[in-house]
């Protein structure tokens, strides 16, 4: 039985060391009756080792998947991936047009003002819990990204 308590010691350490910072994360707003949405975040990595993103829960959607985009002939193509790697030092971009987070079987609408509540769980076994505001992203838009037009700030709203 002692043998196991080093090991067990060094599991911890190793999982609370998975050191993923979260920004710029949103949900897409959908119409009523939309089955599905998308979320959108950079992950951004300060380990010395790559870690992948393995899977996601979310609470308002029966299953979620991890997709990227393709190029086949002319057109982009959505692919389910069993990962999406967030390299050592480094970060990763999930946006309009690349790698998203698809939340499939809603069980309603989802509106501006709202949150989602997502978990991320990550290939070292760590997890995290993130609430993500639902933002409403124009059909033909997925380019404008780092554009802000004023109608998007509404700060100051109470």
């Amino acid at each position: 039985m002692k043998k196991l308590i080093p090991l067990a010691f060094t599991l911890l350490a190793s999982t609370a060391f998975a050191d993923i910072q979260i920004s710029n994360g949103y949900v897409r707003a959908t119409p009523p009756g939309a089955p599905t949405s998308a979320a959108y975040m950079t992950l951004k990595n300060s380990n010395d080792s790559d870690v992948k993103l393995v899977g996601v829960d979310a609470t308002i959607a029966r299953s979620t998947e991890l997709h990227t985009v393709i190029q086949q002939n002319d057109t982009m193509k959505m692919r389910q991936v069993d990962s999406i790697s967030v390299p050592a030092n480094g970060q990763v971009e999930l946006k309009p047009g690349g790698n998203h987070v698809m939340l499939i079987g809603l069980d309603s609408a989802i509106k501006e003002d709202q949150e989602v509540m997502l978990m991320l769980n990550f290939s070292d076994g760590s997890m995290q819990h993130l609430m993500l505001p639902v933002k409403k992203v124009m059909p033909g838009n997925t380019m404008a990204n780092g554009t802000n037009s004023s109608k998007e700030h509404k700060h100051g709203h109470h």
